[in-house]
């Protein structure tokens, strides 16, 4: 019988964090496995070999495609996997969803709401994504809190079993306990996990057990002799399959089949010591070369993670320039928007950097993001407050101009509606949903007003100008009854009648043709065959006619009673005068030469009054 150090140096091998391998250690890790003591856990490398697979652009994904994403990784429960996309999705769709709730916010306030009203619920998409969020979450603590009452359970039983291999090794050796050990062993391999800090001593009191085991049986030499040859066929095995990992696709992938082989390696019982040796080394070769090969694939991968950090750096810089950006246009935040999100795309498409660096580098970029688009959304919100003003102030002018679409009053209106677009041109913009609809309504009330004033004043210039040819023929009949001295004052009365019934004429033509009417009708009544007092009278009922009907008829007909009241005052008090100085002039020596020119005076001014008062008459009674 031999003792059972061979088992015990077999399994106390292990690969040196410089890659090489110690034959006085457990050969259970590669560097930077979970544990170089835990033999029961399965090992992965500390570099991050996920890096060798490119990363993925989201930028063009929708919530939508965020949700599937999110589904697929909670229904494969591959929880490292799904860290690594929920870093990479999370602030994309946080991204959107504080888009759209900010897009809510300024229609809600747009119709009427306040902040403190204001409740954002999201839609389907929103729901679901933290549907799923939460249950990834809440699986890998499951999950982890499994393992962990699995590693209680596990590390119970290998209690149990050391308890078992105990009472064999102090038991009675006989023919069955060569057959106990090795069901012990079995069972003991095949057992998962303990919690880390009982996996020392567990391999500590395993190991020894084994020793004392092989130290104090009776087993028969030949049949320990089969054992060990058995156990160096399956470790030239496991040594063939270790070889071949070197050609495989995916370092990750290699190294993670030689946790598997490790595992193997470590279980399987003792070889001929003239084997011990060169099995180990040959398997410590393989394991060597793959951990040299992942070694220049992490150094690589380190490489390019630097260089993408140098770069990322640099976009760093670039970005912090956004933070301070202000403007009053909305043209150029727009276009500074294009210009930080074909920043952002780039920053994207860079890769990954070192991942003492990650945290820091990600928190300076999006941190500058955030903070260009938290000073834009603030301009907005500004700027919405503005229009919201300028809506207010527009729709007062809309409501004064749909008052004046229906007016009559063509001059007053046409005026008021031109101050209105004035003031509507100086008012600033109005939110976008509102404003075709607005200036739509203001330009259909201006429309209404201007093409129906327009449509009546053709129909007036129309019939302006009809009038302007009938009072022409008016003037001309009324020219040659003054050419031929044949009319009568009823014919040039009717003929007056008729053009003072006529309307308008263009405003042009207005001071000629009326002049030429006043000159033809004066002739006309000069020209009869009456007596001169008769065609005074019938000058002046014209003259007074013509003043009744001309545009405030009334007022004129007031000044001119007013200057006949004056000139009969004045004719009065000059034959009053007159006759005075007749009186003085009858003491001269002229006096009766004097006296004679005076009457004469008297008299005309006489004449004149009686003619004066007259006419008052005809005012007063035609009034």
């Amino acid at each position: 019988m031999e003792n059972g150090s061979e088992l015990r140096d077999e399994n106390e091998a292990v690969i040196e964090h410089d890659g090489q391998l110690n034959g006085n250690e457990p050969p259970a890790l590669v560097e930077g496995f979970t544990s170089s003591s835990d033999w029961g856990e399965e090992r992965v490398l500390d570099a991050d070999l996920s890096a060798e697979s490119k990363p993925v652009d989201y930028s063009n994904c929708g919530k939508k495609d965020f949700v599937g994403l999110l589904k697929e990784s909670a229904a494969i429960n591959d929880f490292k996997r799904a860290d690594e996309l929920i870093r990479e999705i999370k602030p994309l769709f946080d991204e959107i969803r504080q888009r759209e709730r900010t897009e809510a916010l300024i229609r809600f306030k747009e119709n009427g709401g306040t902040n403190e009203d204001f409740e954002f619920k999201g839609d389907e998409w929103d729901h679901a994504f933290d549907i799923y969020l939460k249950s990834i979450r809440d699986n890998r603590q499951r999950h982890f809190r499994e393992l962990e009452e699995q590693k209680n359970t596990n590390l119970q039983t290998k209690t149990n079993l050391l308890e078992r291999l105990r009472q064999l090794v102090d038991g009675e050796d006989n023919e069955h306990s060569l057959r106990h050990f090795k069901e012990i062993q079995k069972e003991w391999k095949g057992i998962g996990s303990v919690p880390q800090n009982q996996i020392k001593t567990l391999w500590a009191n395993y190991n020894a057990l084994v020793d004392r085991c092989y130290d104090q049986r009776s087993i028969y030499f030949e049949l320990k002799e089969l054992d060990r040859k058995k156990n160096l066929e399956i470790k030239q095995e496991l040594c063939t399959r270790a070889e071949r990992l070197l050609g495989a696709d995916k370092i990750s992938d290699a190294v993670k089949e030689l946790n598997e082989l490790h595992h193997e390696f470590r279980h399987i019982g003792p070889v001929p010591l003239e084997d011990k040796e060169s099995v180990w080394q040959k398997f410590k070769a393989a394991s060597d070369a793959i951990y040299l090969k992942r070694d220049g694939f992490v150094a690589q991968v380190q490489g390019e993670l630097q260089a993408n950090l140098v770069l990322k750096e640099k976009i760093n810089e670039e970005v912090a320039a956004f933070t301070t950006y202000q403007t009053d246009r909305i043209k150029e935040w727009n276009q500074k928007t294009k210009e930080i999100v074909e920043i952002q795309k780039r920053w994207e498409a860079i890769g990954g950097v070192p991942r003492a660096k990650t945290r820091d580098v990600n928190k300076r970029f999006w941190g500058s993001f955030k903070t260009f688009f938290h000073n834009k959304n603030v301009f907005f919100k500004k700027l919405d407050e503005e229009r919201g003003k300028n809506l207010h102030l527009k729709t007062e002018i809309l409501t004064k101009a749909i008052e004046l679409k229906d007016s009559q009053d063509w001059e007053k209106a046409s005026n008021e509606l031109k101050a209105l677009q004035h003031r509507w041109k100086e008012i600033g913009p109005v939110p976008e949903k509102h404003r075709e609809k607005i200036f739509q309504q203001f330009k259909e009330a201006c429309d209404f007003f201007f093409e129906k004033r327009r449509s009546l004043m053709n129909e007036e210039e129309r019939e302006q100008h009809e009038n302007l040819i009938k009072k022409e023929e008016i003037i001309t009949a009324l020219e040659k009854i003054a050419a031929d001295k044949s009319g009568s004052l009823d014919e040039v009365k009717e003929w007056q009648k008729k053009f003072m019934a006529l309307g308008f004429v263009p405003k042009r033509s207005l001071a000629s043709v009326k002049g030429r009417f006043t000159e033809a009708l004066n002739q006309a009544i000069a020209s009869l065959p009456i007596a001169e007092q008769e065609k005074e009278t019938a000058a002046l009922e014209a003259q007074l006619s013509n003043l009744r009907q001309s545009p405030q008829g009334d007022k004129k007909i007031h000044h001119k009673e007013h200057h006949l009241r004056k000139q009969i005052a004045k004719a009065e008090n000059d034959i009053a005068v007159l006759r005075n100085n007749l009186e003085f002039f009858g003491r001269s020596k002229n006096a009766e030469k004097l006296k004679e020119e005076f009457s004469i005076k008297i008299q005309q001014a006489g004449d004149d009054l009686l003619h004066l008062k007259n006419q008052l008459k005809m005012l007063q009674a035609s009034a």
